[in-house]
């Protein structure tokens, strides 16, 4: 029986749930393709360094990823060391699972001050993420304004936050806790642009801004509804928005003088200007309200002083040379996750930067029975192919058995309740591949 060669470019929630589908029909090889030596994706650099429970659903791809029809392809770069038109001559499927790491710009004048840090370059810089372990971030400072009302704004504040002891159990980056920890930082403010039942949080993250230890989560009652109006709402958004509102109207009796560190949670309010000369000196704000589904502006406007902001307002996937792109949503030009015959997108790739990690396996799951109804095997070369290539070209793979032996080393050097000691040098993780370090 001839075998099916399928290639995703990604090691994400959404490359693993397609691989995880594809693994288990029939005679057909999979080969997970990463930047990076290191799997796992979002969880790995995305999910905030306190979850750690989140992260533990990399054990369900790490069973996938020892299947014996299954490899992991790390440190392999598209474009650098393959191109998609070859990897698409030597696959009968190739599936774009990139994700959305890019930003989104704020689009108002002064965003490109210095203090002006991106989420995925901030989030990714205390996730030990390689490509931005070097942001070295200047938090001497007494505010931070933070926006954005969506689970990554929360983390955020969360991480900047939160004691020393409160983060023992993490796996936040030892550089990254030498600076938050002594940061003379007192004031944070969160912006919503909407209402607060606009706000996208979930209740879990919402509820655990109030159970900091010393840092008080406060918001204006003003701005605060009595009820939720859950007409023509789906069951799960309902209970979502009047829970929000009960962590919301538990906060009102909160105080400044209650805790060092304040958190203002303001609602109707958006950007408008990042003030100072070079770097960021404050923010200048405008009230809004919401008419007929949209936010605008009243022309109140404000200024916040700060020395950090943090837009946290959504992503962008990466383009892909070769590949149809739609530069509106940020995600490639697909339908219903088929870019071109044989070239396939899933996750953020396919549908934008939303829904939750689990949302990605149904996706996925999509995604692997379209290739296995649409693309037959064709005697096509597949791994032997790439193989060969990349020798040729001086590519290092760093399998799975050698992400092990990272993984072995960060759990070995982790300190106290730390579950590991996050390696942020690929030069260093490939000298551990290769028994050097």
């Amino acid at each position: 029986m001839p075998t099916l060669h399928v290639a995703i470019i990604g090691s994400g929630p959404a490359g693993y749930y397609t691989a995880e589908a594809l693994a288990k029909r029939g005679n057909v090889h999979v080969d997970i393709i990463d930047r990076l030596p290191t799997p796992f994706g979002l969880i790995r650099g995305g999910v905030a360094p306190d979850h750690q429970s989140i992260k533990q659903v990399y054990r369900r791809y790490e069973k996938t990823a020892l299947s014996d029809n299954v490899r992991f392809a790390g440190h392999v770069e598209i474009g650098r060391d393959v191109s998609i038109a070859e990897l698409r001559e030597l696959y009968d499927a190739v599936v774009l699972a990139t994700g959305a790491g890019e930003e989104r710009p704020l689009g108002i004048p002064g965003e490109n001050k210095a203090g002006v840090i991106g989420s995925a370059a901030f989030v990714g810089w205390y996730n030990s993420h390689p490509d931005f372990a070097e942001l070295a971030p200047n938090l001497n400072i007494p505010s931070v304004a933070v926006i954005g009302n969506g689970n990554v704004a929360v983390d955020v504040v969360r991480v900047l936050a939160k004691t020393e002891q409160e983060m023992a159990a993490s796996d936040l980056a030892a550089y990254a806790a030498e600076t938050i920890h002594p940061a003379p930082i007192r004031d944070i403010h969160m912006f919503g642009r909407r209402g607060p039942m606009e706000a996208s949080f979930t209740p879990k993250e919402l509820g655990e801004l109030g159970e900091m230890t010393r840092c008080v989560a406060l918001v204006d009652a003003d701005q605060i509804p009595e009820t939720v109006d859950t007409e023509g709402l789906e069951p799960k958004e309902a209970n979502v928005r009047v829970k929000n509102l009960e962590h919301l109207k538990a906060f009102i009796p909160n105080q400044p003088e209650d805790k060092p560190v304040r958190l203002h949670i303001t609602f109707y309010a958006r950007p408008v200007e990042v003030l100072g000369d070079a770097k960021v000196e404050a923010l200048r704000m405008e009230k809004t309200r919401v008419e007929a589904g949209q936010c605008v502006g009243t022309g109140e406007i404000y200024d916040i002083p700060c020395g950090l902001v943090v837009p946290c307002i959504g992503y962008r996937t990466a383009p892909i040379k070769g590949v149809p792109f739609d530069e509106w949503s940020g995600r490639f030009l697909n339908e219903d996750g088929l870019i071109a015959s044989g070239l396939y997108a899933v996750g953020w790739a396919r549908r934008g930067p939303t829904g939750t990690i689990g949302t990605n396996r149904p996706d996925g799951i999509g995604i692997a029975e379209k290739i296995l109804t649409e693309m037959p095997p064709s005697g096509k070369r597949g791994r032997e192919g790439l193989d060969e290539l990349l020798v040729e070209r001086s590519v290092k793979i760093a399998t799975f058995q050698d992400w092990k032996k990272i993984e072995a080393a960060e759990m070995a050097a982790a300190k106290g309740a730390a579950p590991r000691s996050k390696f942020a040098d690929i030069d260093e993780m490939m000298r551990i591949v290769r028994g050097q370090a």
